[in-house]
């Protein structure tokens, strides 16, 4: 009875208005450093974009959008999205309900119907924030968000944002979430660009490219607050995940 009582629209509207609250809290009590510097003057003429983030590492992506960049997020049908939701509204970013999935999934969780939504935002101007991981499949990035970048000509930017104190928990995603007095870096790397005419070979590439660019921006975030990536070769311990993910791309 408990868990149906979280399920309903007033508690989903409080949980997510209380994790907005204090994000919002960690986020002013945290001195942050962006690396690049001008990263955001340079990505300005390239709007709308789609930035990407691994699963667990998502909770404070919110800080890396400046006031002046619309933004929608992809957010699961199931489980914590209900909440999750209305606390990027409270932070000032949208949201499209769906995940990814591979095979026959990809219906169950609204991933069909979230793409076209994910692509009516980016033509009308928002920026996409999505994670490039689907779930149970940690750092090993799924073939939707590769194909969103083809389809819509935007490019993905790989984005980290971590905190030096934090809670890191022991979930399959290594899922973390900041604490308030402390320092944190945002770190954003290279656009990775799909042409709309790639074949499967280009978009595996880019597949493959994005992956290394989520591990390298995650890698720098954390030696610049001078800790190690929690989730640190959790790719390489699922070797059967990654070999489908590759073929599915």
């Amino acid at each position: 009875m408990g868990f149906s009582l979280l399920k309903t629209r007033a508690a989903q509207e409080t949980l997510g208005r209380l994790l907005a609250g204090y994000l919002k809290l960690v986020r002013r009590t945290n001195r942050f450093v962006v690396e690049p510097a001008d990263i955001y003057e340079k990505v300005r003429p390239e709007l709308p974009l789609i930035i990407a983030m691994w699963h667990g590492q998502h909770i404070m992506i919110p800080f890396s959008r400046p006031d002046w960049m619309p933004a929608c997020s992809l957010v699961s049908r199931h489980g914590d999205g209900g909440f999750n939701a209305v606390a990027l509204r409270q932070l000032g970013i949208g949201a499209i309900r769906g995940s990814g999935a591979l095979g026959k999934k990809i219906r169950e969780k609204g991933g069909a119907s979230a793409f076209l939504a994910m692509m009516r935002r980016l033509a009308a101007g928002e920026t996409m924030v999505l994670t490039a991981d689907i779930p149970k499949r940690a750092r090993i990035a799924g073939p939707g968000i590769i194909a969103l970048a083809r389809a819509s000509g935007r490019p993905i930017h790989p984005i980290a944002v971590v905190t030096s104190r934090r809670i890191d928990f022991k979930s399959w995603d290594r899922a973390s979430i900041g604490l308030p007095f402390g320092r944190g870096a945002i770190v954003v790397g290279e656009a990775i660009r799909v042409e709309r005419e790639a074949d499967e070979a280009t978009c595996e590439a880019a597949r493959l490219a994005l992956e290394a660019g989520l591990d390298a921006v995650h890698a720098r975030a954390y030696a610049l607050i001078g800790a190690r990536d929690p989730g640190e070769g959790l790719r390489q311990a699922q070797p059967a995940a990654r070999a489908s993910a590759g073929k599915a791309a």
